[in-house]
């Protein structure tokens, strides 16, 4: 990387000493975690006597076996069809700083995907150029958890607590009121059959004491005779 780095700045120290026609980056590396937002930036050389439509620029992401459109401008007008679907809606570039020579380029939201070699062909009149740097988007750091509040779960464990009392306290009554009407309906039905037994009994009792009423009349008329 550093001998990348080192080739880059010596070429465009030759072009800037040969007064030629010059495209540079402003950093040869960069490196973001995902979902994170980034700033790409090139710069060129402008002439006085160019008009923007004979200004053309055309950037591509080239990574692995993909080459994708980050941005195109066709005689001073940017092309918003050509861009790949990859970037919809997350590349923004500022138009104010064109006319200084500068091509910048706002990314948000970085994916994984794009990481990789970034290159911008600049062209104005006859004369062209271009300049490639690498973004390496790296995997976003887990966050740590919140920790879960104690404080939520009592009120639900008192409230767990005074249902089982309550749902205790209505089976308890259940369990009371059904032998009570229980032993009402035993003690009645044995009170009805001592009935039954007294009257049975009561008819043996007079029977018993006829004879006995006879005997003595017997006896009596002896002693008299």
């Amino acid at each position: 990387m550093k001998m990348i780095c080192s080739i880059l700045l010596l070429l465009s120290l030759t072009s800037c000493v040969s007064g030629a026609f010059v495209v540079n980056v402003t950093q040869t590396s960069y490196q973001a975690e995902e979902n994170h937002n980034i700033t790409l930036e090139w710069m060129f050389t402008t002439r006085t006597n160019s008009s923007s439509k004979s200004l053309f620029i055309y950037c591509r992401l080239l990574a692995d076996l993909k080459t994708s459109v980050l941005f195109h401008l066709y005689e001073g007008v940017e092309d918003p069809e050509s861009q790949d679907e990859q970037f919809t809606g997350r590349v923004r570039w500022d138009k104010d700083v064109l006319r200084d020579g500068r091509i910048r380029f706002h990314m948000s939201r970085l994916r994984i995907s794009d990481s990789g070699w970034y290159r911008c062909n600049v062209q104005t009149g006859d004369v062209k150029g271009s300049r490639i740097c690498h973004l390496k988007v790296t995997a976003a750091a887990d966050e740590p958890k919140p920790p879960t509040p104690t404080m939520s779960s009592q009120p639900e464990s008192r409230g767990r607590i005074v249902l089982y009392v309550v749902l205790g306290l209505r089976a308890l009554l259940v369990l009371c009121a059904g032998l009570y009407f229980a032993f009402c309906r035993y003690f009645t039905k044995s009170s009805g059959n001592r009935g039954n037994i007294y009257r049975a009994v009561q008819p043996i009792r007079s029977s018993e004491e006829q004879p006995i009423t006879t005997n003595q009349a017997a006896n009596s008329d002896a002693e008299i005779r």
